[in-house]
Formats: C-alpha cells, sequence, structure tokens
C-alpha cells in the first residue's frame, strides 16, 4: 500500500512518566498559533529550556520519557491508512498507561506555547493503483462538498485481469485525503473511549477539535508524480480535520515538502499559511536556530525538531 515514513526514528526513552490516576486534559491551542516544543520539560536532557518529545508506533512497549514540556503522538503507524497500535489501548497494548495518547496528556508539564498534547499523522497519495496492486481504500464516489468535482470510476487491466476502481484525479484524490483525516479523527475518539472506560478513571479527550493536528509530508511515503493530485489529497485531508473542528499544521522539509507539491506560494490554496513542525537538526541549539527558517508554506515556523541521544527532541519557537 506504501512505504512506511522515514521520520520516525526508534528512539530509546528514559523513565515511564508518572501515572496519573484521575486526568483532565484541557483544551488545545490552535497550531497556528502553538509552538512545539522538545523533550524533557524537567527531565529533558539536562537543559533548562523546555522542551518536548514525539513519540509512534517505534515507541510502542517502551518506556516513555518522563515529564516533556509536551508530546506529539502518532496517530497512523507509518501508512496514512493503518492505525499506532500503542496510541491508544489494544490488544496488544491493553492497558491505558501503555497508550501513548495517555502518555502525553498525563506526563506533559506544560510550561511552553504548545498544549501538553498534540497529534500527527502519516500522509500518502498512492492513486488507484500502486507497485501494480489496486489501492483497496481508494475511492469510486466522492462528497458534494469535494471542489475538484466528482470522483468517478474507471478500469484498469492487472495481469490480465480487469478491475472497476477510482479514476486517477484530483476528485478521487480530495476524498481520498478526506477519508484518511475521518478516519483518523475516529481512531482519536475510539482511543480516548478506551483509555476513559478503564479503572481508575481518567478523562482523556477524545474530539479531534482538542488537539492540534500535524500532517507528515515526507518523500519516504507513497506519491503521485503529478503534483497536483498531492496537493488535492493534501487539501481533502486538511479539509477532514477542519471539518472535525481541529486545526492542522504540516512537518516536512521545503525540499520535501516542494518535491510532493511543487511549492506553495498561491494563497487560494488550504495548504497555504499553514504553520511548519521542521525536523533536520542535530541539537537543540540547531532546532533553535531552525526556528529562523524560512516557512515552506508562507506562514511561520513554530516547531523544530532534532534527533538527540536518547531520545528525539521538540522544541517550541
Amino acid at each position: 500500500m506504501g512505504r512506511r515514513t522515514m521520520k520516525r526514528r526508534v528512539v530509546r526513552v528514559a523513565a515511564q512518566g508518572v501515572v496519573v490516576a484521575a486526568l483532565i486534559v484541557g483544551g488545545a491551542t490552535p497550531a497556528s498559533a502553538a509552538k512545539p516544543a522538545g523533550h524533557g520539560g524537567g527531565g529533558g536532557g539536562g537543559t533548562a529550556t523546555p522542551t518536548g518529545n514525539d513519540v509512534s508506533y517505534p515507541q510502542c512497549g517502551r518506556s516513555l520519557p518522563a515529564s516533556p514540556a509536551f508530546g506529539i503522538v502518532g496517530v497512523t503507524g507509518g501508512l496514512a491508512n493503518d492505525l499506532n497500535p500503542c496510541f491508544g489501548p489494544s490488544s496488544s497494548y491493553p492497558s491505558y498507561t501503555e497508550s501513548e495518547l495517555y502518555w502525553a496528556a498525563a506526563s506533559s508539564t506544560g510550561g511552553t506555547s504548545q498544549p501538553k498534547a498534540s497529534l500527527y499523522v502519516n500522509t500518502a497519495d498512492p492513486g488507484n493503483v500502486d507497485n501494480g496492486t489496486v489501492i483497496a481504500d481508494w475511492p469510486t464516489t466522492s462528497s458534494s462538498t469535494d471542489p475538484y468535482g466528482s470522483c468517478t470510476t474507471t478500469t484498469v487491466t492487472l495481469s490480465s485481469r480487469t478491475y472497476t476502481v477510482g479514476a486517477n484525479s484530483a476528485a478521487c484524490a480530495w476524498q481520498y485525503g478526506y477519508n484518511k483525516a475521518t478516519q483518523d479523527a475516529s481512531w482519536l475518539t475510539a482511543a480516548a473511549t478506551a483509555i476513559n472506560s478503564q479503572t481508575p478513571p481518567v478523562t482523556v479527550k477524545g474530539t479531534a477539535a482538542s488537539y492540534p493536528w500535524w500532517l507528515d509530508v515526507e518523500t519516504a511515503n507513497t506519491w503521485q508524480s503529478d503534483t497536483a493530485m498531492n496537493v488535492a489529497d493534501l487539501r481533502g485531508m486538511i479539509a477532514g480535520l477542519e471539518a472535525a473542528g481541529a486545526t492542522v499544521g504540516a512537518y516536512s522539509t521545503t525540499s520535501q515538502w516542494d518535491t510532493i507539491t511543487g511549492g506553495t506560494t498561491s494563497t487560494s490554496t488550504s495548504l497555504y499559511g499553514i504553520p511548519n513542525w521542521i525536523p533536520g537538526a542535530r541539537d537543540l541549539s540547531g532546532a533553535q536556530a531552525n526556528c529562523g527558517q524560512t516557512s515552506f508554506t508562507g506562514d511561520t515556523v513554530t516547531v523544530t525538531q532534532w534527533f538527540g541521544h536518547p531520545d528525539d527532541g521538540d522544541y517550541a519557537c
């Protein structure tokens, strides 16, 4: 269905955050106004600068960083259409104390312009066929709100067999992105419900509007060669999350963003003016310096990431 993202390095993390018996998570700061941070609010690698961490499926079953200023959690499991198995309780990680969503909400200390918990999702635009395989969840119809018109069907022949699939069109690409975002929001609700139903009582907010969301946009995932299709897909994801009340930013680099989208300079698209979370630094000082980079969407760089030892960190610009 696509290649796994290379963004999530396996983080060798420190001690488990303190388990809180009863927790109420506050409302989120909009991503457009927010500025995420790196690791360790109180235990951030010996730095007095409040920083945070981001975690996802590679950290499942591991001890997670203790007392970050904030946490950014992967909803997806490396692809745009699979679930991080420890985002919420699951058969493999049944206790809410093993949930990364719970970790971000319960362990984060605050003290930066970022909310204590934010979410990110993998993105991709595989088209109706990828590597000789029909994409099962590529749409065949679209909603009336699709700005590109109607997603219609076509036929493709693979290995002497003919399939009816959604057209490889901007309308279908937009709907694919919209559907992924809707699925992501539903996974959040399911995870929060599973956490909140366990004992002792815990309350973690389960609505998309309660968190800033980041789109992980990297060339390591599957994209079409037609950048207009990729733009349609990302616009669909933004529309789906905004329909759920969420605010949206983008995790990428200028090079990767421009390769995938063709560059964002027009104010007429919803990709213009969303905040940026930029990786690439080797240490905290490098991450701080990267706050001065030019935004690849015409907005501002609000979060930067660095590769640390043992943890990746995030800095609030």
